[in-house]
């Protein structure tokens, strides 16, 4: 009773220094342009992403938990003012609500899922995804064949994360749930073959969204400069070699050995929370065949290249790749999707496994299997927009610009954990790659050392993205296993912080070899430096599985 009361009045004194703030601070901003509250480029700036992240992984509650973020950013812009607060949350032009659902491609998005739902929708109902796993279950007979089938679907798939995300989901769902592959798991080897994949795939938008990030004028070809990243974007290679020494060995640890414990016993879920209800193939015969999926994936994925690459010019004369470069991914997602949906329909009407009746039903299941990742992203690009209004990217970006010249052969780890620190807070990667990439451009003109520490940018905002529950990947891959998101970021967090870490220690062999090497370094020095990386990371995994083994015997 006592601490319900406390709890109370803490309430009402907030509730009263709001007013207060209400009184004593103008409601309306009279030139936006010239408007900045008072935490504006300071450290309080992070405080909204930090308070939904935490509240998120201590109450298990994503929707509450982003409300509270946002709520909390308005306020702080509105210097507590209550009227201007409001106003900010869902109409502010910058990074309110309204601005971020009335964006196109954040719009495209949310189509794209809602055609990809009712894509999913179509091929259950026709029996593709069960006919799918019956033959998955003749050809793939353990749980480590399940997962390295997921795992190399996600590579294959590399031309966009949202894309990758939700078709390896619908695909490899049934395969994993036969083999008792807990959500949890599928979910993060979703999430390690969509970022990490597609920051790595020359041909992908995320190799777009690099290559438009180097300012005009410095003189560096973008998709060149990506190209040589590569070997050195250690978290995203590194994430990859873990997966398979997971799947082989065999080891987990963290709150995910217990969701794989559990699904060995046949709980696939763990936890209460079920977005999805129990969606598991129970084995039931359909009329449906194997083609019944794989057609509509092939298609897709054919569709949405197509899409990409003629939003980017490729049918006005453009090559391949500068048609990829320029690309628009949210409308080529949602000009493939729409094609795959259309295919889908005629198909299985020729096929006769489908009534229009049953099309019909499968469009509004589709929507509503969307519902949860939509609203989830929703709040997610609120809260980014909140933090955007803080200025909380510039404070991230003058303490990398403040580094010290005589630490520069350490910047390539402070990049990374710089870039790690904003991806996380702000949810997006790209957001990361177009606030670093130019202040490290302007650090290092050339050399070398510009190749390392545009990589560390890279491989920093991936891992960030890869860890955010406030991600929109991190939310895809949710989706796509039909697993809690919350539980999905939990049993991640170490798996990721284990990779990070490993890619940390190599930025900074990298740097010191930089140091020595000079002008000598190449692209075999950078293969050797690679190789010692997956060497410092499988010691470690090796260390880890030791451990969990004798955990488990004492």
């Amino acid at each position: 009773m006592k601490n319900k009361n406390l709890s109370w009045a803490a309430a009402l004194f907030v509730f009263a220094l709001l007013l207060w703030c209400t009184a004593a601070t103008p409601g309306k901003i009279a030139d936006p342009s010239t408007y900045t509250c008072a935490v504006y480029s300071t450290f309080f700036s992070l405080l909204p992403p930090v308070i939904a992240i935490v509240l998120a992984l201590n109450t298990k509650e994503v929707y509450t938990s982003l409300l509270v973020g946002i709520a909390s950013g308005a306020l702080l812009y509105a210097n507590g003012n209550l009227e201007l607060a409001l106003n900010t949350l869902f109409f502010n032009e910058e990074g309110g609500m309204i601005a971020k659902l009335s964006d196109s491609s954040n719009v495209g998005i949310l189509v794209f899922l809602v055609m990809l739902g009712i894509l999913v929708a179509l091929m259950n109902k026709a029996g593709g995804s069960a006919a799918f796993g019956r033959w998955a279950s003749k050809h793939i007979h353990s749980r480590a064949g399940a997962q390295f089938a997921t795992l190399l679907l996600g590579v294959m798939i590399f031309v966009d994360d949202y894309f990758n995300c939700l078709t390896v989901g619908s695909v490899m769902r049934p395969v994993t749930d036969r083999q008792k592959v807990s959500r949890a798991k599928l979910a993060y080897l979703i999430d390690a073959t969509a970022a990490p994949i597609c920051i790595i795939a020359p041909v992908s938008s995320w190799a777009a969204a690099v290559t438009s990030s180097v300012p005009e004028g410095s003189g560096i070809n973008g998709f060149t400069m990506f190209l040589r990243t590569i070997p050195y974007n250690y978290y995203a290679l590194l994430t990859v070699v873990m997966s398979l020494f997971l799947i082989f060995t065999g080891t987990d640890f963290g709150s995910m050995k217990l969701n794989e414990d559990n699904a060995k016993n046949g709980d696939l879920f763990t936890t209460e929370d079920r977005p999805y209800g129990d969606d598991v193939d129970d084995g039931t015969e359909t009329k449906g065949h194997v083609v019944d999926l794989i057609a509509p994936v092939l298609v897709l994925i054919a569709a949405c290249i197509f899409g990409m690459i003629y939003t980017g010019g490729f049918f006005d004369g453009v090559d391949f790749v500068t048609a990829f470069a320029d690309c628009n991914a949210s409308a080529g997602l949602v000009m493939g999707s729409s094609i795959a949906l259309l295919f889908t329909f005629v198909f299985y009407r020729v096929r006769s496994v489908m009534t229009f009746q049953d099309f019909a039903a499968c469009i509004p299941e589709g929507f509503k299997a969307m519902v949860s990742p939509m609203l989830i992203l929703t709040l997610a690009w609120t809260l980014s927009g909140m933090t955007g209004l803080l200025g909380a990217k510039y404070y991230v970006a003058n303490l990398l610009g403040g580094s010290a010249a005589a630490l520069q052969y350490l910047l390539p780890v402070i990049i990374f954990l710089v870039a790690v620190f904003l991806a996380f807070a702000t949810g997006t990667s790209w957001g990361t790659f177009s606030i670093l990439i130019p202040i490290v451009c302007h650090a290092f003109p050339e050399g070398e050392m510009l190749v390392i520490s545009i990589a560390a940018c890279l491989s920093g905002a991936v891992c960030g993205d890869h860890c955010s529950p406030i991600s929109d990947t991190t939310i895809m891959a949710s989706a796509g296993a039909h697993c809690s998101h919350v539980n999905h970021v939990s049993t991640q967090l170490p798996y990721a912080i284990t990779a990070a870490s490993c890619a940390a220690v190599c930025y900074v062999i990298t740097g010191l070899a930089q140091a020595v090497l000079g002008s000598r370094a190449s692209l075999f020095t950078s293969l050797v430096l690679l190789a010692v990386a997956i060497v410092v990371e499988l010691v470690v995994l090796s260390i880890i599985r030791a451990r969990t083994i004798k955990k488990a015997k004492a």
